[in-house]
């Protein structure tokens, strides 16, 4: 789901089981990123994944660093990650996103060599949000959305 000129593109690690089954991006149940998307202001109301393409009404995009489908994302290799990152720079040429935003701080260090990056906006323009799934229990969905609304709040 992707456009010129977004006010966001969302990039997950890659698609689950459930997501690959469905064709949706962050389908899985209890999978937080739409309720944190609507909380942060992004959205009126909450979507559902099998609503992705109305991303696109509110200036907002979604795609994954790799294509291939897997039951954890730590069953990536380096290299997939690193090729994923090449991929997006790539997406950003083309499309020129006011933000790419990598949902997952771990796939983010990995795929752009950057060991220590924390969530928020990066030296290298982009911007990293904890990942959203409900296995992250670093961060409950009030602390998520917050993470989300700084973005919105960046970008207009």
């Amino acid at each position: 789901m992707i456009a010129p000129g977004l006010r966001v593109l969302f990039c997950g690690i890659n698609p689950g089981l459930y997501s690959g089954a469905t064709g949706h991006h962050f389908a899985r149940p209890g999978n937080r990123f739409w309720p944190a998307l609507h909380l942060s202001g992004f959205t009126p109301r909450q979507l559902r994944p099998d609503e992705q393409e109305h991303l696109l009404d509110y200036g907002l995009g979604v795609t994954n660093l790799v294509a291939r489908t897997t039951a954890r994302a730590d069953e990536l290799t380096a290299a997939e990650l690193a090729a994923g990152g090449e991929r997006l720079r790539e997406l950003a040429a083309r499309y020129e996103p006011r933000w790419i935003a990598v949902v997952g701080v771990t796939a983010y260090r990995t795929a752009f060599d950057r060991l220590h990056a924390t969530v928020g906006e990066q030296s290298d323009g982009l911007w990293v949000l904890p990942n959203p799934s409900g296995l992250n229990a670093h961060y409950q969905l009030p602390a998520l959305a917050e993470e989300f609304a700084a973005l919105r709040r960046a970008s207009g």
